[in-house]
């Protein structure tokens, strides 16, 4: 086995490094002698600039069999989130004020709901069970005749877990409730049909699927029709959902991310499952390791490991050349431990005893076992530890 000689990268729900050939599509819409034209303008290069944006629309639609009418381009999941609930529960705020989520959702969601409360709107954080999972029965009693939204992550950053999103979809469809998805981490790991599903909010971003950061998407289902209220004002574009000069080289990065994930799903799930076991096969033999989730239910791309009566962050720190994460990336330093887990049940020591492991398209299988090695070696005491790694003191 060949040397480490930087960290191994299991962090690839935090973010991906752009596939080579984004990157190299990227390269046509930015220089004098390429594509770099604004896509508004009435000239040749203008109408070869808005050629290229509309072939990227089409490439995200054919990914979740949508039309590409109903794509309209943002700067990450982010602003697509947040267009998305704020544009919708200040548009239909007539039919009611009452919007429900879950507990475990990502901070862009939870955080913009933190706001509409402030503006008068009553925001239900669900519960999930304790493997993280909302079931149609808890959604179903939450609701009210005031309730106009329901927004749920599709799979979660943190732990891997996959909402049953067809059925809680159809429940939102048959009391007339718009059902926003964040399906941030869904592109490349599982399938999204949304002819089948019926959501009327999806939210997308370009950096988690190996393509450039600053870009994401927004569904907005046409068919019956879904509007929002936009969040910028100041040229119309998007069809008027949302102005701004579009990012010609990141929306093309975008499509052919999505291109790309689309083909390639199938083979990656098997590759990355290997993975997966290659790495959790050489963590057997350590003490007081727990899994959060039951693999069941999640995506193979995201493992959340629990290392009982040791504090994670110390794991990490001890572990300079695996790159990992001990909650989402968009919570901070300082953090107490993963919401996300204590949502599902897990103490706060629990969840202070948590790390995030990600595999995706560039992860070997050489770099898996060689992370397992090093993982077990620090807690069989061969990286001379010299006490760093001590049970937690209660507080």
């Amino acid at each position: 086995m060949s040397a480490i000689t930087k960290p191994i990268y299991l962090d690839y729900a935090a973010t991906t490094p752009t596939d080579p050939c984004v990157a190299e599509k990227m390269l046509q819409c930015l220089t004098q002698k390429t594509v770099f034209g604004n896509p508004a303008s009435q000239h040749e290069y203008g109408y070869q600039a808005r050629e290229m944006v509309e072939s990227a629309r089409e490439q995200i639609a054919a990914t979740i069999k949508a039309e590409p009418s109903e794509i309209i381009f943002t700067s990450g999941a982010t602003e697509s989130i947040n267009l998305a609930i704020k544009g919708a529960a200040r548009l239909y705020q007539r039919k009611g004020k009452h919007i429900i989520t879950l507990k475990t959702e990502h901070k862009a969601v939870l955080d913009t709901c933190l706001h509409l409360e402030k503006e008068g709107y009553r925001v239900t954080y669900l519960a999930p069970d304790a493997n993280g999972l909302l079931s149609v029965e808890t959604l179903q009693q939450a609701f009210t005749d005031e309730t106009i939204l329901v927004s749920i992550l599709h799979v979660n950053n943190e732990t891997g877990v996959i909402q049953d999103i067809a059925a809680l979809a159809k429940l939102t469809e048959a009391r007339g409730i718009l059902l926003h998805v964040d399906a941030a981490q869904t592109i490349g790991k599982i399938d999204l049909n949304l002819v089948d599903i019926p959501a009327d909010l999806v939210s997308f971003c370009a950096h988690k699927v190996y393509g450039p950061k600053g870009v994401g998407a927004l569904y907005l289902r046409k068919k019956p029709r879904v509007r929002v209220e936009p969040l910028l004002h100041g040229g119309g574009h998007e069809q008027g959902m949302r102005s701004g000069t579009l990012a010609t080289h990141q929306i093309v990065g975008m499509g052919e991310a999505f291109l790309i994930a689309r083909e390639q799903m199938v083979m990656e799930q098997k590759r990355i499952t290997q993975l997966r076991d290659i790495f959790l096969q050489g963590l057997r033999d350590i003490p007081n390791l727990q899994m959060n989730i039951q693999q069941a239910f999640c995506v193979p791309h995201i493992i959340n490991l629990r290392f009982d009566g040791m504090l994670a962050d110390e794991i990490l720190r001890q572990l300079p050349l695996i790159a990992a994460s001990t909650a989402s990336a968009c919570q901070g330093k300082g953090s107490e431990g993963s919401h996300v887990l204590r949502a599902m049940g897990l103490t706060d020591e629990q969840a202070k005893s948590s790390v995030r492991f990600s595999f995706g398209r560039f992860t070997t299988n050489e770099e898996a076992q060689k992370a397992a090695e090093m993982i077990r070696g620090l807690f069989a005491g061969d990286l001379s530890l010299r006490g760093a790694l001590q049970p937690k003191q209660s507080i």
